[in-house]
């Protein structure tokens, strides 16, 4: 009996490191949030089910790991690359979390069949020297974005919206509306599947797919106004393995088809897109 005070202070003590390193480490973990073809959807896949089937939700659920991700070296690129860093997610039952795909946030509103909140993410933006096809074009720095997200589950389907506005970088707006399923589970295996469409404003579309004179000049490129309306249309999976108690397999896999402007700019040089992630983690 005398270890339980003992054990809990080990794991909020725990909980605390991590937290405190995925917030000094957060631009350089979030790549779920930098422009991506995989849908939205599948960094929180499976957690609105989780709450509304669980007859109980623990006070705390940490989980630790290690990702590696492959996909387009920008937003309409046909060169692919691969990163890897950490992956973590912290979340106090289901009030608020801490995750390397969600970011940092609150539900505000809350129950067995729905959730929205708040939450801080980090778009990535892109580097002009990450690829000769950028080279003149500037970078679209690194920027926090605030997001407003909300799920309903209509069961067996998730119907899931969410908006993020840029506080520097692109400067703009750019939401997602998607719908995602189970389409096979047990104990330990689980797949979702689903699609979704992304929207943005003229000043995130300017940012990444619009050529100004200046940029013209320097790159060769010729000048091109990007403006508002559908960004792509997307659809992915999510495949989790329980291997044991805590040990965790995730692989996530999606594409996404560019549209209109995003589609018909000169830096667009392959309109479909592809991205795949494999994570393997610890569950606290």
């Amino acid at each position: 009996m005398h270890q339980y005070p003992k054990l809990k202070l080990l794991k909020t003590k725990i909980v605390r490191s991590v937290l405190c390193v995925l917030l000094l480490c957060l631009p350089q973990l979030v790549q779920a949030q930098t422009p991506s073809p995989l849908p939205e959807w599948t960094y929180s896949a499976g957690e609105l089910m989780r709450t509304s089937m669980s007859p109980t939700i623990p006070k705390w659920s940490v989980f630790g790991g290690a990702s590696v991700a492959f996909g387009p070296r920008y937003d309409g690129s046909d060169e692919q690359h691969v990163m890897g860093g950490p992956t973590v997610s912290i979340r106090y039952r289901d009030i608020a979390f801490a995750s390397t795909g969600e970011g940092i946030g609150v539900n505000l509103l809350r129950d067995k069949n729905y959730r929205a909140g708040v939450a801080m993410v980090f778009d990535l933006g892109r580097r002009a020297v990450d690829s000769d096809d950028t080279n003149g074009l500037g970078n679209v720095n690194t920027a926090p974005e605030i997001k407003f997200f909300g799920e309903y589950l209509l069961f067996p389907v998730v119907l899931r919206a969410d908006a993020r506005r840029g506080l520097g970088g692109h400067n703009g707006w750019i939401a997602d509306v998607s719908a995602y399923m189970p389409v096979y589970g047990k104990k330990t295996f689980f797949v979702f599947i689903g699609p979704s469409v992304t929207l943005a404003d003229d000043a995130y579309m300017s940012r990444y797919f619009g050529v100004t004179p200046a940029q013209s000049a320097s790159s060769g490129y010729p000048t091109y106004t990007a403006h508002a309306g559908l960004k792509s249309v997307n659809a992915g999976g999510s495949v989790t393995w329980l291997v044991t108690d805590h040990w965790v397999i995730n692989v996530l896999a999606g594409g996404q088809r560019l549209l209109s402007d995003a589609a018909d700019s000169p830096l667009t040089l392959d309109r479909l897109q592809f991205a795949t992630t494999f994570t393997v983690g610890y569950q606290f």
